[in-house]
């Protein structure tokens, strides 16, 4: 049996690496919320993985906007930025390109930053439309670089100990997967309509922002939907700055390849609801839940369980052991980790494959990946567009 992590009040320490490590240099496009998330985990994986498959070097960062793509490289440490993300992909010093940007700029880029032998990881969703990600998916992967979809939730700790548990068969022959992400951001109706309200820009709403999420861990927990139902809503269509014309909610029933049934669901209007990402998936032998607000637990029901045969019941367990999934990089157990941590785990996990030539597959998200949830997310749109059920068809390369 192979020695179980250690990390405690007295291990700290104790690693420690021979040799060099070597560097790799990363091309950042978008300075914004995911630019700064990305780039704080770069920032963090010599000093949080050690050691490191590669110590990150922050080579280039691009954006619309002069002054500020400015202050972003001045701020999180760029030795040069651009307001053209195409001198980014002609910086020979770029083997990563890292697409942080709004969705309107997924397609180009990415493909063009594949194409000059640079590895690439891209926010989700990986294209507006299924029609987009397919032309992403299909023009990176005939370059034979790496490449990720950036679903981060994926790399939380919990939630890699509920893939093991149920790839194990601990709760058994699945029946549901129920998913809904809440949030309640744009509920005022004075709130402006910025580009996430915006289908030109983003292609849809809590569909394919949020529900993305959900739809992805579906098919990475238990399996491929076959078809859906949907039903979409948009609350307020007026704001200050224009029209929205994206869903501000959606429901969906889904029916999986293996059996099992389950539901969809996500909205940006659910007073209290900060960023709650939760499922439950029943089995026959037990209950996992995930809740993002408390994203360090899971709530484990197994039947028949010993000792307790009076006093069966859910069961909290504190996802911190050093032998739990990615804490042999952080704290002694009970010492919490956060939601940015997770995007240091996806990016541990693509430089780690860069590094030792292994798959992105399965536990990371691939092109693939991105652009199978985005037809799982056009086939909602279908359903709801005309009131049947729709089957789920994925094209091939």
């Amino acid at each position: 049996m192979a020695e179980e992590p250690q990390v405690g009040f007295v291990t700290m320490g104790q690693a420690s690496a021979e040799g060099d490590v070597p560097s790799i240099g990363i091309g950042m496009l978008g300075y914004a919320f995911m630019g700064k998330a990305h780039t704080n985990a770069l920032k963090k994986m010599a000093y949080r993985i050690w050691p490191p498959p590669y110590i990150p070097r922050l080579v280039a960062i691009s954006g619309r906007d002069e002054k500020a793509v400015a202050e972003a490289a001045r701020r999180y440490g760029y030795e040069t930025y651009s307001t053209r993300w195409e001198d980014v992909v002609a910086n020979p010093d770029v083997q990563v390109f890292d697409n942080g940007g709004p969705n309107d700029v997924h397609l180009e880029p990415t493909v063009a930053a594949a194409q000059a032998g640079k590895h690439i990881i891209c926010e989700k969703p990986l294209g507006r439309t299924a029609d987009e990600s397919y032309e992403i998916w299909k023009g990176v992967a005939a370059t034979g670089v790496k490449h990720q979809c950036a679903f981060n939730y994926r790399f939380f700790p919990a939630i890699r100990l509920a893939k093991l548990m149920i790839d194990a068969g601990e709760i058994g022959e699945i029946y549901h997967f129920r998913g809904r992400y809440h949030q309640e951001w744009v509920m005022d109706p004075q709130f402006p309509k910025v580009w996430r309200l915006d289908k030109s820009v983003a292609g849809s709403g809590a569909l394919g922002d949020l529900g993305a999420h959900v739809i992805d861990q579906s098919r990475y927990l238990i399996g491929e939907p076959s078809n859906v139902t949907g039903l979409l809503k948009t609350f307020i269509t007026d704001r200050p700055g224009g029209t929205v014309d994206v869903d501000d909610a959606f429901q969906a029933t889904v029916e999986f390849e293996n059996g099992a049934n389950g539901t969809y669901e996500a909205t940006r209007f659910a007073p209290g609801r900060k960023n709650q990402m939760r499922w439950e998936i029943n089995g026959s032998k037990g209950t996992i839940v995930f809740d993002q607000e408390r994203m360090n637990e899971l709530q484990v029901y197994l039947g028949g369980s010993q000792p307790g045969e009076h006093a069966q019941g859910f069961r909290t367990v504190l996802v911190s052991e050093a032998y739990h999934p990615y804490w042999e990089h952080h704290w002694p157990h009970g010492h919490m980790i956060g939601w940015e941590d997770s995007f240091l785990h996806e990016l541990l996990h693509l430089l780690t494959a860069i590094r030792e030539d292994t798959d992105i597959a399965p536990h990371g998200a691939t092109f693939e990946d991105g652009y199978r949830c985005a037809e799982i997310c056009d086939a909602i749109v279908r359903a709801h567009e005309t009131g049947q059920r729709q089957r789920i068809e994925y094209r091939s390369l």
